[in-house]
Parts: structure tokens; C-alpha cells; sequence
């Protein structure tokens, strides 16, 4: 990886003297600042064809040469694609054609039950209180329906029961055609052996609209510093807590900026969330401060929301069955930016409190010099 960024970083810099044509004797070449008067496209009508996100094209288009950024849509893509398939590995787009051809393969022949569900309707998937705050987009509107009992852990009523019904009975009608067919099934994780990835049997839209348009504006206001007001990306899926299912859930950290958890139902006791602070990779296993402890207890359609590098795990179901909702939204440009980072003390605790504590080190210092200095 270090090898194929300093490769990338020696091209980049090296095509700045021949930026107007956009070609440097190696081959496509971009811009090393972006160009602040341009205004990116949107490529999200183009999905089913790029060979990647449409994200990903609009954030590069602002970084194309003079003479491609002149020329038609058609060229962009084409010469942003070529750069995209140089510094992507081959065996990243090979898993990512297999997959798509085995989300193809389901939705080809997977018959949904609620045809409602695929469309994004938020009068009849969210309570009125929701709606309000969101169509308001302030944070003062926002904190009217939440409650912030853990520091960056907010909670409030979402989902509307009918829409929780119609989900549930969904992914059943799904894993029973997936029994009766055969048909060998990805699972959300590498934690949960049971439940199911809605992105995979045709959902995908619906929830990408769901991510942008119901999650991030919060998280644009409670989740700045990682990435909340650049979201891009998700993966949604269902969770199924039981006797017979997964029991537990241990200590961990999100594949995720921002994760929405929502409780779908049914009867249930036991299954408690409890988190223990937030941490980057470095303080992953730190030790826990007693202002961090916090326990959750989950409501059929009340939400969620945390940052995903907040450790927490779930307690045991002891009785009946537990299902969740869970969307896990990704920002490609804080995960870019992390790359070059070796301290984060804007999220991540411990870092946090090592850079007060190198503070008030040299602060003795200072005070100690000064004292010799008066005597």
C-alpha cells in the first residue's frame, strides 16, 4: 500500500507540468489541488455503468486537468475510470464484480412480499416527530426529540410500526426463500451467523436514500469530526438475537463512521447494549473510564445513533427473539484523510488525553524553567 501511494504521489506531482493537456508521460494524470471553481457532477444516473461509486467520480472531477474538465461528460468519465482501474488492485474488483453478480442473481429471482418497502416513503416509514425535525434541519429541532444519555450516544423515536412489521416480515418471507431455494447467503458480518444484508435482495436504493437524506443531517450536526457531514456510503442489514440465533455480541467497533441501530422487535428480554468510549485504532483496547459506561435497553422502533468507532457490544437474549435494523454509513473522505493521521484527539478519547497530558507536562516545565529563572 505504501508502495502504490508513493507510486501514485511520484505521478501526481510529476504531471503538474503538463496539466493543460492532462497527460503526463506515464498516462492519465490529476490535478494535485482540486479546482475550487468547479462545480462536480452528479453521476448517480450513470450508476448501473461506472465501474465504481458515483461518489467517488464527483469527488475526483474536481481534480481532473483544464483540457478534460472542458470537455464532455462522457470523456470525463472514461479518463476518471482509466485512473480509478490503474490504482484499484485487481483482486478488489474482482470480489467486487463477483458480488455484484451475486446481488444480481438474487434480485433476478428473489419475489419481495412489501414492494413499498423499496421506495423510500418517510410519511409512512417515519413518526410525524421525525419527519418535523428533519425537514427543519437544526440542531435545536434535532435535540427536541432526542436524548443524549451518554456523551455522543443519542437515542429518539423513528421508525413507525407498521413499517417495522412490514420489514420484518420481509426478511422472513427472504430467508424463506432462501431456504426453500438453497441459495447460500452472505451474512452481515464477520460477528453475527444469522440475519441478513438488505442491500443484497434489493433495498439498496431505498437505504442509500434513507442514509442521506434521514442521517446525515444529523450526523452533519453530532458527528462532524468523523466524517458525518461527508457520508457516501453504507451497508444495511438485519441482526437476529435468540436462543436459537446468535445469543450475544461481543466487544467491538463499527465498520462504520456513523451507525443507525434500530430495534425492529419482537418479545424479548435481555439483549442490552453497553458502551465503553470511543477510540481509534491505536486505543482500540484502552481502558475504559467510568464517565464512558453506559447500558442501553432496546424499544421496537426507537433509534440509536453513535459514532461506529465507539466500542459497545450486546448482552445476552435470554428470552424470545431480537431483531435490529442496522445501517453502518461510511464517508470516503474521512477514511482518506485518516490514512495520513497518526493522532485524533478531536473523537478518539485516549487520544484526547494523552495530548492534555503532553500539555500539562510541558506546561510544568515552563513553570519549573521560570522558577530557576527568578532565582
Amino acid at each position: 500500500m505504501d508502495q502504490r501511494r508513493e507510486a501514485q504521489a511520484n505521478e501526481i506531482n510529476g504531471s503538474q507540468s503538463n496539466e493543460n493537456d492532462g497527460v503526463s508521460s506515464k498516462g492519465p494524470a490529476l490535478r494535485l489541488y482540486p479546482c475550487v471553481e468547479q462545480k462536480a457532477e452528479n453521476y448517480e444516473d450513470l450508476e448501473e455503468e461506472l465501474e465504481f461509486s458515483p461518489h467517488l467520480y464527483s469527488a475526483l472531477e474536481r481534480h481532473l486537468p483544464s483540457s478534460v474538465l472542458s470537455s464532455s461528460r462522457d470523456n470525463k468519465v472514461q479518463y476518471m475510470t482509466d485512473i480509478l482501474l490503474r490504482y484499484s488492485p485487481r483482486a478488489d474488483r474482482s470480489r467486487l464484480q463477483k458480488h455484484g453478480e451475486y446481488r444480481q442473481k438474487i434480485i433476478s429471482n428473489y419475489q419481495p412480499l412489501h414492494r413499498v418497502l423499496y421506495t423510500m416513503h418517510a410519511a409512512d416509514f417515519f413518526v410525524p416527530s421525525f419527519i418535523k425535525a428533519i425537514s427543519e434541519n437544526k440542531e435545536e429541532s434535532f435535540r427536541k426529540i432526542m436524548s443524549e444519555p451518554s456523551p455522543g450516544v443519542f437515542t429518539f423515536e423513528m421508525l413507525q410500526p407498521r413499517f417495522c412489521e412490514m420489514m420484518l416480515a420481509e426478511v422472513q418471507n427472504f430467508e424463506k426463500w432462501v431456504r426453500e431455494t438453497k441459495f447460500r447467503i452472505m451474512r452481515p458480518n464477520t460477528m453475527n451467523k444469522f440475519g441478513v444484508v438488505l442491500d443484497d435482495f434489493g433495498l439498496q436504493n431505498m437505504l442509500k436514500k434513507f442514509m442521506e437524506d434521514f442521517i446525515r443531517p444529523i450526523s452533519t450536526v453530532f458527528f462532524t469530526e468523523v466524517g458525518g457531514s461527508t457520508l457516501d456510503g453504507h451497508h444495511g442489514f438485519v441482526v437476529e438475537y435468540g436462543t436459537d440465533r446468535d445469543i450475544d455480541l461481543g466487544f467491538h467497533v463499527d465498520d462504520a463512521e456513523v451507525t443507525l441501530n434500530v430495534c425492529l422487535g419482537k418479545q424479548f428480554t435481555g439483549g442490552e447494549l453497553f458502551f465503553r468510549g470511543v477510540r481509534c485504532e491505536k486505543h482500540v483496547n484502552s481502558d475504559t473510564q467510568p464517565d464512558e459506561i453506559f447500558d442501553y435497553v432496546h424499544v421496537a422502533g426507537r433509534a440509536i445513533l453513535h459514532c461506529g468507532r465507539h466500542r459497545h457490544g450486546a448482552r445476552a437474549t435470554t428470552y424470545g427473539q431480537r431483531i435490529n435494523l442496522l445501517i453502518w454509513c461510511r464517508s470516503s473522505v474521512f477514511r482518506e484523510t485518516r490514512k495520513y493521521q497518526t493522532d485524533f484527539p478531536s473523537w478518539c478519547a485516549e487520544c484526547k488525553r494523552e495530548k492534555e497530558e503532553r500539555i500539562r507536562q510541558k506546561a510544568s516545565i515552563l513553570k519549573s524553567e521560570l522558577r530557576l529563572r527568578t532565582v
